[in-house]
């Protein structure tokens, strides 16, 4: 017993925590893939920051996405594009906080004009914005606005009816 309450110790004591979520560091290159993956998987990328009112307002709506279709093969990940110097300090107290299940990202771009083209052509860069994309099922939507539950269940099911 004294081991495992010193091994939890240790964990905590190094800034370990059992129930933070890794939030990876990606480049547009990663978006890429996501586009181009040929497989069935129907991939939902919103992307959205902590200070946005709409962006945090949907969230629930995306949790509730992922608990439905996680396993019917639809990936939801949500991409934070909150500055650089924020995510150790709001980022990742905001989705521990939340208990956000889907997966976040945080984009590591410098200059958001070298990748918003690469998510969709008709994306102005305002946020929130979800692309829904499988390109092994031939089906690609963009949405430059504010989702609810239903909207996002009727893209999904429209991908993996493709």
């Amino acid at each position: 017993m004294k081991k495992l309450l010193y091994f939890f110790g240790l964990l905590l004591c190094c800034g370990f925590s059992l129930n933070a979520q890794d939030i990876p560091f990606i480049k547009s290159d990663q978006v890429t893939a996501w586009k181009n993956d040929s497989s069935q998987t129907v991939y939902v990328l919103n992307f959205w920051a902590t200070w946005c009112a709409p962006c945090v307002a949907e969230l629930p709506d995306f949790e509730k996405l992922n608990q439905t279709y996680s396993d019917k093969g639809v990936r939801v990940i949500l991409v934070s594009t909150d500055f650089r110097r924020d995510v150790d300090k709001r980022l990742k107290p905001f989705v521990e906080r939340k208990k956000l299940e889907c997966q976040v990202a945080f984009m590591d771009e410098r200059t958001p004009n070298n990748w918003i083209d690469l998510v969709s052509p008709e994306w102005s860069g305002a946020i929130p914005a979800t692309l829904i994309v499988s390109k092994g099922r031939g089906f690609e939507q963009f949405f430059e606005k504010q989702m609810h539950y239903e909207e996002l269940e009727e893209a999904v099911k429209a991908a993996l009816n493709n």
